[in-house]
């Protein structure tokens, strides 16, 4: 049986992109071994997946000495194991795994970009993730953008001359649309507008920005309600200390925290708020949708291709605060505007994303690669 590594930096990552793939590699004749930073949560995925696990500690920051002992530990993984390809996603164990790979001689090396961190960056720590980024496209074989955007980004700065193949119309996971799909929340009001927010904490979010035109909108319209689902990240692109006291204070703001099952709140919401700055492909707008949830969006990678707008949603300048206030108030003062749009989302969601045809297009890229990997060693031996 052939073998088949797959590598992130933390075991969330697997549990989000890989679940549900090994099997399907089985039937092709592959074996899948998810290797990750160690931990509870990776031998949890381990064991209900039903693949063998590899722990090797990286850092999401940049480390030199950590991110050098990384590379070694990978390295030392793949002599030992000798897979036929390599998959990596998420930038430091692109970095990682890509270049360990090439160390080992892995003869199929193919990297996904879920989302590229550069282009929101500036000066010496731009220059520095574009390096990275380049090393690690250098170092594959193969590069999969996640959405045209990112593909974009890839040429037009120079990245990789490389050919970059979108598959499907973008997105690495796909929906489950019987899992994420309509549902009556019984504590949801008609007369109250809520809005929903479904991700990290973060400033690279948006929150700063939504909490701001929250603030502005709630005042005017006292029946809304703003929900925020996700993790504060104190260490790493934390909000602004105001953003927090509002968050706080404000009644009409509820933060709940991580939700294994954020699907009652896209039920009990009205329509989804993600102002991100940059994303690869979001999950979150991906969900709401097949929930039969319509977004407001920024004009960013991925959320520009998900959102049609006036369809399923509508897209704003990122940053702007003005703008994502004046786009809420629109669809408060309008309830038909977003309703019409709600009917649309699911259908649009459903032909685009279903996670059977989103899967069928990875395996069919993984036989290609390797189809042509065989080909090329059949023509090099007899050329000898």
């Amino acid at each position: 049986m052939k073998k088949i590594i797959r590598s992130a930096t933390v075991p969330t990552s697997l549990n989000a992109f890989c679940r549900g793939i090994a099997s399907l590699l089985a039937g092709e004749g592959l074996e899948m071994v998810a290797v990750s930073s160690p931990g509870q949560e990776l031998d949890e995925f381990g064991r209900s997946e039903g693949v063998r696990t590899i722990g090797v500690p990286m850092q999401r920051r940049i480390s030199p000495l950590k991110d050098a002992v990384s590379l070694w530990r990978m390295w030392r993984v793949l002599r030992r194991e000798r897979p036929d390809m390599v998959h990596s996603m998420t930038p430091k164990a692109g970095l990682v795994t890509m270049l360990a790979a090439w160390l080992a001689r892995v003869p199929v090396r193919i990297h996904t970009f879920t989302g590229l961190v550069f282009p929101t960056s500036t000066g010496l720590k731009r220059r520095l993730l574009m390096a990275t980024d380049w090393l690690t496209c250098a170092c594959a074989t193969h590069v999969i953008p996640e959405g045209e955007g990112v593909k974009t980004d890839l040429k037009n700065n120079g990245i990789t001359h490389k050919p970059l193949r979108v598959l499907g119309y973008g997105n690495i996971r796909g929906i489950d649309l019987e899992y994420f799909k309509p549902m009556q929340a019984p504590e949801k009001s008609e007369s109250a507008f809520t809005f929903v927010f479904v991700g990290r904490i973060v400033r690279d979010k948006g929150v700063n920005e939504l909490v701001a035109a929250f603030k502005r909108l709630h005042a005017e319209f006292p029946a809304t309600h703003l929900v925020l689902v996700g993790q504060y990240e104190k260490e790493i692109d934390p909000v602004m200390p105001e953003t927090i006291a509002e968050i706080n204070h404000n009644p009409a703001i509820e933060a709940v925290g991580s939700q294994r099952d954020v699907r009652p709140f896209y039920a009990a919401a009205d329509a989804l708020v993600l102002p991100s700055y940059r994303e690869g492909f979001p999950n979150v707008v991906i969900e709401a949708g097949a929930m039969g949830l319509p977004s407001i969006v920024t004009d960013i990678n991925g959320s520009r291709e998900i959102i049609i707008e006036g369809e399923n949603g509508t897209i704003v300048a990122p940053r702007d605060t003005e703008a994502l206030y004046r786009a809420m108030k629109h669809w408060v003062e309008h309830p038909d505007v977003p309703r019409r749009m709600a009917a649309s989302a699911r259908p649009l969601i459903a032909s685009r994303y279903e996670q059977s045809y989103v899967r069928q297009c990875l395996i069919d890229f993984y036989k290609e690669v390797y189809a042509s990997h065989l080909s090329v060693n059949k023509l090099n031996q007899s050329n000898k």
